[in-house]
């Protein structure tokens, strides 16, 4: 038997998917660290990092051996994709990333103004054609010449992370 690939994976999709609860749940599972990339893109104080500063932090992140990445951000989830061993795109409607934004709530210092404007950025996913878009994730997507996995309903995502509780070393 051939010894499992490092586990170097991406998420990719919408805000309020359901990104940063799978990454959690599989880097449990699997002893990997997660890293979330609205954490390397703002500053702790809500500014936004400098482009090239948090592509470069996107690197020495995925110059380690083992990680799962998770993000919106197209443009740096790239960053990592030359070293990932999988990609993981959830492609849930925006009924459900809404429900998902809604359920989360104010998070890391957010104001309702700022729920508001993170609301109607996400509704424009699929209008949007940026790295951060469904247009962009579906090129990131079909152009990965790895492994992936393109999950649609919050079943499948749950169906992908219980397949992977418990199994350490499963392939």
């Amino acid at each position: 038997m051939a010894p499992p690939l490092p586990t170097r994976w991406v998420v990719i999709g919408n805000s309020g998917s359901g990104k940063s609860t799978l990454a959690e749940c599989l880097g449990t599972a699997l002893s990997v660290p997660v890293h979330d990339l609205d954490l390397v893109h703002w500053h702790p104080d809500g500014v936004k990092r400098d482009e090239d500063e948090a592509r470069e932090r996107v690197a020495g992140i995925a110059a380690s051996d083992a990680w799962i990445i998770e993000g919106v951000y197209g443009w740096l989830s790239q960053v990592a994709l030359a070293r990932a061993t999988l990609l993981i795109w959830l492609d849930l409607p925006w009924e459900v990333c809404r429900e998902g934004l809604l359920a989360r709530g104010l998070r890391r210092g957010m104001t309702l103004d700022d729920q508001r404007d993170l609301l109607a950025w996400a509704d424009g996913y699929r209008a949007r054609t940026t790295s951060s878009s469904f247009t962009g994730h579906r090129r990131i997507h079909d152009a990965f010449a790895g492994a992936k996995v393109r999950l649609r309903t919050r079943d499948e995502a749950a169906a992908f992370a219980s397949r992977w509780s418990g199994a350490g070393d499963r392939p």
